[in-house]
């Protein structure tokens, strides 16, 4: 037989069976290189060790849960109104942080506490459909800037993400992506939940991976149970196949951020228990704060904000609609809660919970003030600049929290929510926009129960924590990037050591120009805009600054800002020197105009287009990344088929209940419904169902113009002839829906008018559909002038 040349019992290099140390500080861990064989017979070679990368023996599981939208004086856990047992279980056996902080909003708040990296070395300076083209503000995380989820995948965890992401920049929510952050590409094995900042919690648009799933029929359905179930059941699968790989879940509910959305028998828990009012509330939680310990014994309330009126003031009207707002309000955080205690106890049924790390952190800003003075019915109508009287919510009463309205409370309960503190969400220069409740549990790794730890700690705090918990190590690369070293500091000096001074020394914040700079005890910070303002107080420059001393004010009731102007002066340079090394200059106050990707440089997947044609089953996609048929004339044209039996069901919509509008065929007739933010519905239909075969069916919309959100005259015509027209009095400026998208052959979600039920699919064909955006009349020249100055100014020149 023929010797190819090869020794029948030569062996692999010695060399080859040598196990080096593992350099986890390089992301993915590389293979090992061995030497090709030169053994012909398996039987007479040794094979080299299997390669495979495994946790650190004994690495926890770690689970990170984060509340929407709740106020470090809501949650019973840190002396707050609503019953929340889960959490104070887990505080009970483990340890309440009282001076943990946020960034005062959803999204940089997610960013830094996944990267261990501030906000806008992320990316996220605001929410990224406010992103501009300005480093801090793309609202797109570089790659230098790897997840915590991508760090423990690379070292052997099973990663998951459910619930919210708003971390994925929003002209990238498509097909047509690109997809490299979306969540199953930033580290996570799995991802089922919403992508942007808020949903529908009875009809939401939920994606399992990068999947669009369809809709619940199920009458009872609520996403966070649904979320839940999911989360179980992932949790389980690992635990059962390969029970000694740890876990990481970061668990994200949409709750209890807007709309609040809850089961009645959760709200029928709290009936009677607000109708004291938000001043009393305030006054009744920093009573039970100092009792629990997790404020100092001599903290003061600090003063209310000059707009939120006093309880006694208010009208019994105004009492009464308050009243159930914040009922709904504390149905739906303990509702969330319990639902949370599902995940704890199934990971203790697994034997687990043990070793599992558990950040529970209770808010990712301050409670939210978005619903301004009065609350809302539709929180649609807050990013329309459309005001909801006392009047208008109460028709709607008894279906607060349900389907049927997509509500907000009035601020006054923000404030009450953020006791001790003054503010609330988006503003970052107050503890009431950035200080959160959290517990961290972990009764393999803190021996203590029920404490309070009093270190000064910021969220990008927690992912070096878990790379000290888990004995790994920071990685300098991944996935080929040079990483941007984390900016955070282990909090794992404190789980034995409630006396260990704080380690995190400085720290800024910064939100749509409020901003603050934190050090060695010491907050200065200035009130640039509240949240129910749609503009600045002032100038950046003329902007007055407040000055606190933290170790002797717990709650910033004192401001020493005229008494130690030294002290102001030294703290405001401090904050450009860390605004400069961190990316937060240039500042910027703008809102609504940010809004507007042509005005700010963003990226605009319809950027610049007149024309769409889209095509039958085209499902669910969101404003960012859909043409904008808002404020101008424009025309739908759909080609379809009718089969001889005729047809009925949806050929285009977008959005749905709270905003929205339908082209359809109700029994066969051409009809269209334009639904002004749930507040008027306008149809215009024709007298004549279609006949069978081939047609055109279009619908021109007149815009009167005269500047945004005005009304105008739709016709429908078929194969070129007009059969119906109809006036539509107002139409929405900005937004129609936070997640519920537009929809081809279908109106998925909720429905646009009640005239039919969702989805109401197209029994006939649909061959395309085109939308054609029409030049701007001279009506509109308003508008067009803006724009022209925005370029003229980009430009740097003056009009």
């Amino acid at each position: 037989m023929a010797s190819f040349g090869i020794s029948a019992n030569a062996q692999l290099a010695p060399a080859a069976s040598v196990v080096l140390p593992t350099d986890r500080t390089m992301l993915p861990i590389p293979e090992p290189q061995y030497p090709h064989s030169t053994v012909l017979d398996a039987r007479n070679a040794t094979p080299p060790p299997r390669f495979e990368v495994k946790a650190p023996a004994a690495a926890p599981n770690v689970l990170i849960v984060l509340i929407d939208d709740m106020g470090f004086g809501q949650s019973s856990a840190f002396g707050g109104p609503i019953n929340m047992p889960t959490v104070e279980q887990l505080a009970n056996g483990g340890l309440r942080y009282n001076e943990f902080h946020t960034t005062a909003l959803c999204s940089p708040t997610r960013a830094a506490l996944l990267s261990g990296r501030n906000h806008h070395v992320n990316n996220f300076g605001s929410i990224s459909e406010t992103g501009t083209s300005f480093p801090g503000q793309t609202g797109q995380r570089p790659n230098s800037v790897a997840s915590i989820a991508e760090m423990l995948r690379l070292n052997g965890y099973s990663t998951a993400h459910f619930g919210k992401n708003h971390e994925t920049a929003a002209w990238e929510v498509s097909p047509s992506g690109p997809t490299d952050r979306w969540p199953t590409r930033q580290g996570f094995d799995k991802f089922y939940g919403f992508m942007g900042g808020e949903t529908n919690q009875w009809a939401p648009l939920i994606y399992d991976g990068m999947t669009q799933v369809e809709p619940s029929k199920d009458p009872k359905y609520h996403f966070m149970t649904d979320m839940t179930d999911k989360a179980i059941d992932w949790m389980q699968y690992q635990k059962s196949l390969t029970p000694d790989k740890p876990f990481f879940i970061y668990f994200a509910p949409g709750a209890t951020h807007a709309p609040h959305q809850v089961p009645k028998e959760w709200i029928a828990k709290y009936k009677g228990k607000f109708d004291q009012g938000w001043d009393k509330l305030r006054e009744e939680t920093l009573a039970r704060q100092i009792k629990l310990g997790v404020v100092p014994p001599d903290t003061k309330l600090a003063p209310k904000p000059e707009a939120i009126k006093d309880w006694a003031k208010l009208s019994a009207d105004e009492k009464k609609l308050f009243a159930r707002q914040m009922e709904v309000f504390a149905g739906f955080g303990e509702y969330t809660d319990t639902e949370i205690g599902r995940l704890i106890d199934a990971i203790k049924a697994t034997g687990q919970l043990d070793n599992t790390l558990v950040f529970y952190v209770v808010g990712d800003n301050g409670a939210s003030a978005e619903g301004g003075m009065n609350g809302l019915y539709n929180e649609m109508t807050y990013f329309n600049g459309v005001e909801e009287t006392v009047q208008d919510v109460l028709k709607h009463y008894d279906e607060l929290g349900g389907p049927n309205t997509y509500g907000h409370y009035a601020a006054g309960w923000a404030v009450a929510g953020d006791t001790p503190f003054t503010w609330t969400k988006q503003v970052a220069s107050s503890y009431g926009g950035t200080r959160n409740g959290m517990v961290v549990y972990w009764p393999k790794g803190i021996a203590a129960k029920g404490e309070v730890r009093s270190q000064w700690h910021h969220v990008i705090d927690v992912v070096p924590t878990i790379l000290e918990a888990a004995k790994l190590p920071e990685p300098k690369s991944v996935n080929g990037t040079v990483q941007t070293p984390i900016e955070g500091v282990s909090m794992a000096y404190s789980f034995a050591n409630a006396k260990a001074p704080s380690t995190h020394a400085t720290q800024y914040f910064e939100i749509f120009g409020n901003r603050a700079i934190y050090s060695d005890g010491w907050l200065a910070g200035t009130v640039h805009r509240a949240a129910w303002e749609t503009k600045p107080r002032r100038p950046l420059e003329q902007d007055i600054w407040e000055l606190y001393d933290t170790r002797s004010d717990f709650s910033l009731a004192n401001d020493l800002a005229a008494k130690n102007p030294d002290k102001l002066k030294e703290l405001q340079d401090l904050f450009l020197k860390e605004a400069v090394k961190y990316s937060v200059l240039p500042l910027d106050d703008r809102l609504l105009e940010r809004t507007n990707a042509a005005l700010v440089g963003r990226p605009d997947l319809m950027g610049g287009r007149r024309t769409l044609t889209l095509h039958e089953g085209m499902l669910g996609m969101s404003e960012n990344v859909f043409i904008n048929m808002k404020n101008s004339s424009h025309a739908i044209i759909a080609d379809v088929e009718i089969p001889k039996t005729g047809a009925n069901g949806v050929i285009i919509a977008q959005a749905g209940r709270f905003g929205g509008w339908s082209l359809y065929l109700k029994d066969g007739k051409p009809t269209y419904t334009y639904n002004f933010l749930g507040l008027q519905r306008y149809t215009v239909t024709a007298k004549q169902a279609l006949p069978a075969g081939k047609a055109t069916v279009r619908f021109e919309f007149a815009y009167d113009g005269g500047g945004p959100g005005k009304g105008g005259v739709g016709t429908i015509l078929v194969n070129g002839k007009t059969v119906a027209t109809g006036r539509i009095e107002r139409t929405q400026c900005c937004f129609y829906s936070a997640d519920e998208g537009a929809d081809v052959g279908a109106d998925e979600g909720t429905p646009v008018t009640e005239a039919y039920k969702v989805p109401f699919k197209f029994t006939g064909k649909i061959d395309q559909v085109t939308i054609e955006l029409k030049e701007m009349k001279k009506a509109d020249s308003e508008e067009a002038v803006r724009a022209r100055k925005a370029a003229a100014l980009k430009k740097g020149l003056s009009d």
